[in-house]
């Protein structure tokens, strides 16, 4: 009787807390560094959504560790739906790449809402001879192993994206990882490297001035910033993807009440105009939907890259 009546005084009181929240600011924790796409992104969004919920959302940074610790950080927060996580594709791939992490993502967080995704794009140099994805495929196969391409570092999403492309259209290419995309980019723009994936942010304003060449947008259709790019079925490879990613998710156990009212502002603030146009001069292609939704996404992301992962033996850094 008395865990009858404990069980029932925790529900109520569950009940309350949902039908009051919230009441005080929200964290919504970026596990990168100030300044990079995914906390430009979370800013982006923050403050519209504050503006909804009528409390102010603080976005704390909290890098390190391939974004685990920010992770890690949220997942033994209270669940409470004060202490929210954006994330990206990491949280997919790290399980995978990290088998001893201290949290099972599937476990110890609950998904909220899915934002959207921006395409990885096919670049190379405008000094490398290959202008499609037909020609570097020739140049690649007549070189086994003599081209190389680099990425922002060992299981990162550029790495990733490029290990699935290679064993879809079957070729040897020598990977160079850096630390970070900003000097891959550099001596890409050098010629000292042949190609990579790079998302659109970093994309655009190379390709617009004329210094990178895209060979292929990585999704089943072409964006709309890069018109004339064309998409994975144009270039020949027919269902490849491979794309950037972002979510909101919170520790497991947070009422379901709770996740449903974040879910549903942080949709009204996706159709924002002056969110949506923000994120879409990104490259984001935003897609709103429901918890359940962006809880099958992420399982299918989970084992569509430990898929390629194994088969590559890719290792972390």
């Amino acid at each position: 009787m008395k865990r009858a009546i404990a069980g029932l005084c925790l529900a109520a009181a569950a009940t309350l807390a949902s039908a009051e929240y919230p009441d005080r600011p929200i964290h919504v924790v970026v596990p990168f560094a100030a300044g990079g796409g995914v906390d430009v992104l979370a800013r982006a969004i923050g403050q519209k959504l504050g503006d909804h919920l009528k409390q102010p959302v603080i976005v704390d940074n909290k890098p390190g560790g391939n974004a685990n610790i920010g992770v890690e950080f949220v997942a033994n927060a209270p669940a409470d739906g004060y202490t929210v996580l954006i994330a990206a594709n990491g949280l997919a791939t790290n399980t995978t790449l990290f088998p001893d992490l201290k949290f099972n993502v599937m476990r110890d967080l609950a998904p909220v809402a899915y934002v959207g995704y921006a395409p990885l794009v096919l670049v190379a140099p405008e000094s490398f001879p290959a202008k499609t994805l037909a020609d570097l495929i020739r140049a690649a196969k007549a070189k086994p192993g003599e081209l190389n391409y680099a990425s922002a570092g060992s299981g990162t999403s550029q790495h990733l994206a490029m290990e699935l492309l290679k064993s879809t259209i079957g070729i040897e290419v020598m990977h160079i990882p850096y630390k970070g995309g900003a000097p891959a980019i550099v001596d890409m723009l050098g010629g000292r490297i042949n190609f990579m994936m790079l998302n659109p942010l970093e994309a655009l304003p190379h390709v617009k001035a004329g210094r990178l060449h895209a060979l292929m947008v990585g999704a089943p259709q072409r964006m709309a910033l890069l018109p004339d790019v064309p998409n994975a079925g144009e270039a020949g490879v027919a269902g490849y993807e491979a794309n950037t990613w972002w979510g909101f998710l919170v520790p497991a156990r947070t009422p379901p009440a709770v996740i449903a009212r974040l879910n549903a502002e942080i949709n009204r603030t996706l159709a924002d105009p002056e969110v949506k146009k923000k994120l879409e001069d990104m490259g984001v292609v935003i897609q709103p939907g429901t918890p359940d939704q962006f809880g099958a996404f992420l399982r299918a992301e989970t084992d569509k890259w430990a898929g390629v992962i194994r088969k590559a033996n890719i290792k972390p850094e």
